[in-house]
């Protein structure tokens, strides 16, 4: 299929905002632009032949750069780094050298610090229509938000017929550095858009991370074995989870280091969607979007709690000060490869 590009009329950093169309076969259209990568739209047909979006966003790119919107900025749709989730207290070590990063959320540093990846407007650095793929790149400069390091980043998004959206991140640095990369899109896979408490999901998990009072994770390991967080066998969202805080918790997947494999499955029944994520990432952050405030979304929709849920396929977080966890600092000659798949099945 033909790859459609159009500028929305906005430049970011000197460079103009584009929107980028890729569609399938199967009449599902991927909408993306290269500032912040955000995913736009992301329309599928359900199991009623109806056409669906199934992530939460804006009409038009303006939505996205509005005071209001970023007043209460939850990353919608968008790219995470140069490290996702929390570091404590913005601090790390490398090789016995302390770092300060920015500090954007109370005394720790959250998904990058106060401009991150996801305010970056992205280089287009080639289109293949033959794959059905777009590949973006943008080059974090040696102190950008704290880090340390030239760190040159390339992501891919190719949409296949068998409706898979593959997001293939690739990284390279000249100075050692900190890099756990992940994608913030917000899925509600039911028809009617309301909350997704009745979605079910399935979480191949048996241990989850320890956080303290500002979700920043301990260290230490919890096992799901007969608890909230045991989605082992699915269970629906809203089934014996915490009422007023849902779930905003990260997950090991039971899995081999480093291979790509099957992380989650989420359905809805009365659309017949199933969203199965596939990474090649050790953890899953799980949000079922508590703190989500936004107002005239698509269609002037409202945006409110437990609206949507965030898969969010990464390396442990806090990983940098915890030195039990597996390594998320990045050497130079060392590259940095992952592969994310949301994958759209249609259940009877």
């Amino acid at each position: 299929m033909k790859i459609k590009q159009h500028r929305t009329g906005f430049m970011v950093d000197g460079k103009d905002v584009m929107s980028i169309l890729l569609t399938n076969t199967k009449g599902t259209a991927v909408t993306l632009f290269n500032y912040g990568l955000i995913i736009n739209k992301f329309i599928v047909f359900n199991k009623h032949g109806e056409s669906q979006d199934i992530v939460l966003g804006f009409d038009d790119f303006e939505g996205y750069i509005s005071k209001q919107y970023l007043d209460s900025y939850p990353y919608l749709g968008a790219i995470i780094g140069r490290y996702a989730n929390r570091i404590k207290a913005g601090r790390f070590k490398i090789d016995g050298q302390f770092f300060q990063v920015t500090q954007n959320k109370g005394e720790d540093t959250l998904h990058g610090g106060k401009e991150g990846f996801d305010k970056k407007a992205w280089d287009i650095l080639s289109v293949n229509e033959e794959k059905n793929a777009v590949t973006f790149q943008y080059k974090s400069i040696d102190g950008e938000e704290g880090f340390p390091g030239n760190l040159v980043i390339q992501l891919e998004f190719r949409l296949t017929d068998d409706n898979e959206l593959i997001l293939s991140y690739h990284a390279l640095t000249d100075k050692a550095t900190p890099v756990n990369l992940t994608h913030h899109s917000y899925f509600n896979l039911c028809a009617d858009g309301n909350d997704i408490k009745k979605h079910f999901h399935q979480m191949y998990a048996s241990n989850w991370l320890e956080q303290d009072s500002n979700y920043v994770v301990t260290g230490n390991l919890r096992s799901v074995e007969r608890t909230r967080h045991d989605f082992r066998q699915g269970k629906y969202f809203s089934e014996n989870w915490d009422r007023d805080l849902g779930y905003d918790q990260s997950y090991i997947l039971d899995k081999n280091y480093g291979d790509l494999t099957l992380a989650t499955e989420t359905t809805c029944e009365t659309s017949g969607l199933k969203l199965q994520v596939y990474t090649t990432e050790p953890v899953v952050h799980l949000y079922t979007a508590k703190y989500l405030d936004v107002k005239k979304g698509k269609n002037n929709k409202d945006y409110d709690e437990f609206s949507a849920f965030c898969i969010e396929t990464q390396h442990h977080p806090n990983a940098v000060n915890i030195p039990d966890f597996p390594n998320t600092i990045l050497y130079p000659s060392y590259p940095y490869n992952q592969i994310t798949i949301y994958k759209i099945v249609i259940t009877s």
